[in-house]
């Protein structure tokens, strides 16, 4: 499979409402999907990173100079004998992860379409429902956030985040708990924490929470094993987490107990995968986390989601949980309440609606060999 040509199109797809976390609010999704065309086929990936280096410090903005300047140059024209290769050829330029993941999953699709084989077949996943949990926004008081909570449960969700802010508190937390007793429930602080909230932080043990999510630094391991040492509730990283690298040295720091995953942040399908059979191997508690991404990001998650390690619920949910209209033909839905299923289609086994996102679309372009 040679690589004949690759396009990239910025798009800004609007949110059913905006969501509000620690390190900011998004009203609109803008990522980059990444066309990559061989003779036979067109493989499609997305760029999940954010308009502000506000979760890492990769932004679309800086990964599009990434993709057009060095990552697309350094594939452009290759024979792929294995998606496996990609991340070989992107390794010697350091960091931006979220960039090297949208070629890198292109590829994969492209490849997987070459194939005529499913991309959960490829990767070796099970033909199995998938669980889906809920990330619930900062809201404006905890009588709508009680309502939401409500709905969701209606709908059939597995597991219920918050995202808690210092500002904020845990009023939310123990006013679901109060309410909900024996709810699913974990809190996302989005590294608004610090050592000095230890006290604070203990707090969370009295409700009996799955997990609390990346409470310190973006970038720290040490301070949340000593953290980690501190309180009952368990760490799971997520931002601190990068590379299988990173998540052996958390694990023996004893800095987490449960591994957040995501395909953008390890940046691509191949690390993703080593990630998930290091954690199965060590029986490691995963899941698979999400960046809001449209419906393109949301088939990888589904894909890889569907490996044996991931064994909590993940924040993948229904595309009209997040957007008025997807980008793809069909949308992600429920197959029956609370459960998803990756297409079984060849590739990601999913249609882009090109049209609309033509519409959407606010800069392309296209290299050739």
């Amino acid at each position: 499979m040679i690589i004949k040509a690759i396009e990239l199109r910025m798009v800004s797809l609007p949110l059913r409402e905006p969501f509000v976390a620690s390190y900011g609010e998004e009203k609109n999704k803008e990522f980059i999907l990444v066309y990559v065309e061989t003779d036979d086929v067109v493989g499609v990936g997305e760029c999940v990173a954010l308009s502000a280096p506000l979760y890492s410090p990769e932004t679309y903005a800086t990964a599009w100079y990434m993709l057009s300047h060095f990552f697309v140059p350094a594939v452009l024209g290759k024979k792929v004998i294995h998606p496996r290769e990609i991340r070989e050829w992107l390794a010697p330029f350091r960091g931006h992860p979220m960039a090297k993941a949208s070629i890198d999953t292109a590829i994969w699709d492209a490849y997987a379409k070459t194939l005529s084989t499913p991309l959960t077949q490829l990767i070796g996943g099970r033909d199995v429902d998938i669980p889906a949990g809920i990330s619930i926004g900062i809201q404006p008081n905890i009588i709508q956030l009680i309502k939401k909570v409500e709905s969701y449960m209606e709908q059939g969700y597995h597991r219920f985040k918050v995202k808690i802010t210092p500002e904020t508190g845990f009023d939310s937390l123990r006013a679901i708990r109060h309410e909900f007793p024996h709810l699913p429930l974990m809190a996302d602080a989005n590294s608004a924490y610090t050592l000095n909230d230890v006290t604070r932080l203990k707090q969370l043990d009295d409700l009996d929470l799955m997990m609390i999510e990346q409470p310190l630094a973006f970038d720290d391991l040490l301070d949340h094993a000593k953290l980690q040492r501190e309180i009952d509730t368990p760490i799971c990283l997520d931002e601190s987490l990068n590379s299988l690298s990173d998540v052996k040295k958390a694990l023996e720091l004893g800095a987490c107990k449960i591994v957040n995953l995501k395909i953008g942040r390890v940046g691509g399908l191949s690390e993703a995968m080593d990630i998930e059979a290091f954690c199965r191997q060590e029986n490691i508690p995963l899941w698979c986390g999400g960046m809001l991404e449209a419906g393109v990001g949301r088939i990888f998650n589904l894909a890889i989601s569907t490996l044996p390690g991931f064994t909590l619920p993940g924040d993948t949910g229904p595309s009209s949980r997040y957007f008025v209209e997807d980008i793809i033909s069909p949308p992600v839905e429920f197959t029956h309440p609370g459960y998803l299923r990756a297409p079984d289609h060849p590739g990601i086994g999913v249609t882009l609606r090109e049209e609309y996102i033509h519409r959407l679309t606010v800069q392309k372009d296209r290299f050739t060999i």
